[in-house]
């Protein structure tokens, strides 16, 4: 007699027989409309600019974002987070809620060209608008202030939501911005807009060349603000306080090196869970690849499917729409 519940009886190598047969049984699957192209629109440019450190990525102009969006909605991804690079950068970003600033008119172009078939969401943030860097407005003593900046924020939500987005990103990691940007937009009857909360925002070595794709002008660093990377009950304190507020969807950043808190968040919430696979997350796949030290294609796939199965419901990918068209 064999026994089944141990070798020789039991062998779990009999699913992993054929492609067909490994498709059939797997317990995590990309979809599509669960990514999230993030995309860059710089003013005062003729033509899209590419960026050094992630090759493939590019700062659009007005036209060819449209264009990036239309194939992205073509490929079935679910969303696009916009970022604004201006011309003109000031101490309080002004051009952050200007009306007619960059992102502003982003919105209204994606908006008009894809909005029925995409998801338009929008950064809310003054990092890519200040001649400092930062995420908020600076105090007499160079600090980021808090409460000042949420006021900002508040200004932020209304343009954009003016323009037409349909999801705000509140992406700063200020205490209380979701709360406040909440109340902005319900003071002007936008009810409908949503929330994405960058919840667990670690101060990642990662965002390097992201830096470089929103022209950064940071001095210093942001470990005020965003999360030790030591800490992880510290990001559930800040999810209960976003989920208080009001978010209605909760995000983690970065994803690979954070699946940890990831998988804990998704375990906890009733809401829908984001992880934002960053730029030097895309970067470094991208160098080992040009290298001939990893395949490329199995290297993206095998690093969103462990986000996926890490718990997250969407992932932001500078690979989206690639990644769409193969599923």
């Amino acid at each position: 007699m064999v026994s089944y519940g141990e070798f020789p009886g039991a062998r779990p190598r009999r699913l992993r027989t054929t492609p067909a047969m490994r498709r059939l049984v797997a317990e995590t699957r990309l979809d599509a409309a669960e990514l999230i192209l993030p995309a860059f629109v710089r003013e005062g440019i003729s033509e899209p600019q590419a960026i050094s450190s992630m090759p493939g990525v590019y700062q659009h102009t007005r036209d060819s974002l449209r264009k990036a969006a239309v194939e992205a909605a073509t490929a079935g991804v679910g969303g696009i987070m916009l970022f604004g690079v201006p011309e003109v950068k000031d101490a309080i970003g002004s051009q952050g809620t200007e009306p007619d600033g960059i992102l502003q008119l982003a919105i209204r172009d994606v908006v008009e060209e894809v909005g029925d078939a995409l998801v338009v969401m929008s950064d809310l943030c003054l990092d890519e608008y200040t001649d400092h860097g930062h995420c908020g407005v600076l105090d007499a003593e160079g600090r980021v202030d808090n409460d000042a900046t949420l006021e900002r924020y508040a200004e932020m939500a209304q343009v954009q939501a003016d323009a037409g987005v349909h999801v705000v990103g509140p992406s700063g990691m200020m205490d209380g911005q979701v709360g406040v940007v909440r109340d902005a937009l319900d003071e002007i009857g936008r009810q409908d807009v949503a929330i994405l909360a960058y919840t667990v925002k670690y101060a990642s070595a990662y965002f390097g060349p992201f830096r470089e794709a929103v022209n950064s002008s940071l001095k210093g660093d942001r470990k005020t603000y965003q999360q030790d990377p030591a800490n992880c009950r510290e990001s559930m304190r800040e999810l209960a306080l976003d989920l208080a507020e009001g978010a209605d969807m909760v995000m983690v950043k970065p994803a690979l090196p954070y699946l940890d808190v990831l998988r804990k968040v998704a375990d906890t919430v009733d809401v829908p869970v984001a992880a934002y696979q960053i730029s030097g997350e895309y970067a470094m796949v991208e160098a080992a690849a040009a290298n001939g030290w990893i395949d490329r294609e199995r290297a993206i796939m095998e690093a969103l499917t462990s986000i996926r199965r890490a718990g997250a419901n969407m992932i932001l990918t500078y690979w989206a729409t690639e990644v769409a068209q193969r599923l």
